[in-house]
């Protein structure tokens, strides 16, 4: 009964942040002038969840996204962590990543170092044949000011709140071909150098989910993503090809 609580606690808890980050996000269009950056980009991930006993386990995911289509690098991205099973379908991490954030100003060649500290709570449930998971993850992010293509060893830190709703539908009775996939996810930050930009990005994916045997699976199709800058009235908007792989074996003694 606990955990029965604590599934549909989860996905209150979902609702409410999404609605919040819409108000946020329409409050702030109504008094600002959005300039846009059109954009195409692709991103290819490994993200991997190994389960070593009922309770315990660990993840890791890495990360590249690319300018156009593979032309040149726009970040790489390592995440690793450890999962806890509160039961099949509500898992709990905390861990650790890093990110390499290629400059964006032409000439420049100055990586900038990213560090972050999260912790999530994930939860995946059915609404007759459809999949749901949803979670909820707090990073707490330390990035290095680079100024004139040089580090500042400075960095700014910020607070960042994301929720992730993921459906697969499936279009088949045949479970080895493809289901369509429908996902969202909206961030919104804080610290003491965010100032017009609490609303950070939101990011919109259409596509496939194929399952390639029990424990690899991938999605690939179209990822929209809208990102405001720090003065609050730029704006990225990303149309990025994305293909995700997900390996996720059973490792529990039978």
């Amino acid at each position: 009964m606990k955990q029965f609580k604590l599934h549909y606690c989860l996905c209150f808890a979902t609702m409410l942040l999404v609605i919040s980050m819409f108000t946020t996000s329409i409050v702030h269009a109504q008094v600002t002038q959005r300039v846009v950056n059109n954009q195409t980009q692709t991103w290819i991930s490994i993200n991997s969840t190994e389960r070593f006993t009922n309770k315990w386990g660990i993840v890791a995911d890495l990360h590249y996204r690319s300018n156009q289509i593979l032309a040149s690098p726009n970040f790489y991205f390592a995440r690793a962590g450890i999962n806890y099973w509160l039961n099949d379908n509500i898992t709990f991490t905390v861990g650790y990543a890093h990110m390499w954030l290629a400059p964006t100003i032409a000439g420049w060649h100055t990586y900038s170092n990213e560090n972050r500290i999260y912790e999530q709570a994930q939860f995946i449930t059915k609404f007759g044949k459809v999949t749901f998971l949803g979670r909820l993850r707090n990073e707490q992010r330390w990035q290095e000011k680079i100024v004139n293509d040089k580090s500042t060893h400075t960095n700014k830190f910020t607070d960042r709140v994301r929720t992730l709703g993921y459906f697969t539908i499936p279009l088949f009775k045949n479970p080895k071909l493809p289901a369509l996939a429908l996902a969202d996810e909206l961030c919104v930050q804080t610290g003491k150098e965010v100032v017009y930009n609490v609303f950070d990005q939101n990011r919109f994916f259409i596509g496939i989910k194929q399952k390639v045997n029990k424990n690899l699976s991938f999605d690939f199709g179209y990822m929209l993503l809208d990102q405001e800058k720090a003065d609050g009235y730029h704006f990225d908007q990303d149309h990025t090809l994305r293909c995700f792989f997900y390996y996720m074996p059973d490792l529990r003694k039978k």
